[in-house]
C-alpha cells in the first residue's frame, strides 16, 4: 500500500514534520489501522500549496493508494473538507495524521475506497 502525506504549506515553514512522521514510522493515530500490514511505504511527503492537479497526477503515477492529510490541515485550513473532496476521487482520504481522530475542530473526514492491506 503506497501512501502520501501532504501538510499545510504555512505549517511547514515552522514545522519539522515530526509529528506526521513520527505517527507514521511508529503506527501510531491515523496510521495505527497500518500495524498489520507489511507492506505499506510512505512514497511523498509534500504541502497543499502550488499546483494540486499536478501533485494529484504525479501521486497518480507513484500509484498512492490513501492520502492522509496532517492534523494541521484538519485544525488550520478552511479548505480542509474541499480538499479532502477533491482528493477522494482519485485515492482514499484519512483526514489527519497524528492525535486523536476527533480534534478540536471535529471528526476527521475518512473517505475510504478500498479497505484492508493488500
Amino acid at each position: 500500500m503506497k501512501i502520501a502525506i501532504i501538510v499545510r504549506e504555512e505549517t511547514m515553514r515552522r514545522c519539522t514534520g515530526s509529528g506526521c512522521m513520527n505517527a507514521f514510522f511508529q503506527r501510531l493515530d491515523s496510521f495505527a489501522r497500518y500495524a498489520d500490514c507489511n507492506d505499506v511505504e510512505l512514497v511523498a511527503f509534500t504541502h497543499n500549496g502550488g499546483d494540486l492537479e499536478k501533485k494529484i497526477a504525479t501521486l497518480k503515477k507513484k500509484a498512492v493508494d490513501v492520502v492522509h492529510l496532517s492534523s494541521c490541515i484538519r485544525g488550520k485550513d478552511s479548505n480542509y473538507e474541499a480538499l479532502a473532496r477533491r482528493l477522494s476521487e482519485d485515492f482514499a482520504v484519512v483526514g489527519y495524521t497524528h492525535g486523536g481522530e476527533v480534534g478540536s475542530t471535529g471528526p476527521a473526514i475518512i473517505l475510504e475506497k478500498a479497505s484492508g492491506c493488500r
